[in-house]
């Protein structure tokens, strides 16, 4: 099943279809990599698949000019997910530069609202497919997949599936930046902590109980029917 969802767009890496995760219909949402190294061929690709609205999850300084236009039909929405200047920020910085799903509990306890944002930008998009992204496209785009996933019924093998996907997808990009494997990085921090990214993950997602917590952090009840109609049809 997750063979089947893998995007071959050109420029991209780290593209998948979350269709066939739960309840999630195909064309429905993506979740990527920044798109920025799309050629123009991609971009007719991420066209075709039904791709009309684009939510980026990064912060205004770390965007970067496209390599190719997007189509004229496309809408970029902004919904920078990282708490920055707040304690909690400052905290995880520290501890695990919101690079794993080790701060994922308490970003959702603390800061709900940036996640609420882009579920809500996701149920209020134009008809067509809703790609969301960061940079890599592994935690800010991890953790809102996560949520999106819960919601849609995804069983938790899935998502812990599909969260481990992107360390291989992103391992060349990685690579030609210098930066070390981030598997191997991860897996050793989450130990030094005794835990794991399966373990670390699969707490935070049955913990997570839906709809009460998108309801109870400021999605409306027409919000969340428009976001299960999108996620499921």
């Amino acid at each position: 099943m997750i063979n089947d969802r893998e995007l071959s767009w050109d420029g991209c890496v780290n593209g998948r279809d979350l269709g066939g995760l739960g309840r999630v219909k195909p064309r429905a949402v993506v979740r990527m990599e920044a798109p920025t190294r799309l050629s123009e061929a991609g971009w007719a690709a991420a066209w075709a698949h039904g791709v009309r609205t684009v939510i980026d999850l990064r912060d205004p300084d770390e965007r970067e000019p496209d390599h190719a236009p997007r189509p004229a039909g496309i809408t970029t929405v902004n919904v920078p997910l990282d708490p920055i200047g707040t304690p909690f920020y400052e905290r995880w910085k520290k501890i695990d530069g919101l690079g794993s799903p080790l701060h994922y509990p308490a970003m959702l306890a603390e800061h709900p609202e940036p996640l609420i944002t882009a579920a809500r930008a996701i149920a209020d998009a134009a008809p067509g497919c809703v790609v969301f992204h960061c940079a890599g496209g592994k935690d800010r785009t991890g953790l809102l997949a996560l949520v999106l996933l819960t919601l849609a019924e995804a069983p938790l093998e899935e998502i812990i599936a599909d969260y481990l996907l992107t360390y291989d997808r992103m391992k060349q990009w990685y690579d030609e930046r210098g930066f070390r494997d981030q598997l191997a990085a991860v897996t050793e921090l989450l130990a030094a902590r005794d835990t794991t990214i399966e373990a670390s993950l699969t707490s935070t997602i049955t913990s997570l109980t839906m709809p009460e917590f998108l309801l109870g952090n400021g999605l409306s009840d027409a919000e969340l029917s428009a976001l299960r109609a999108r996620l499921t049809g």
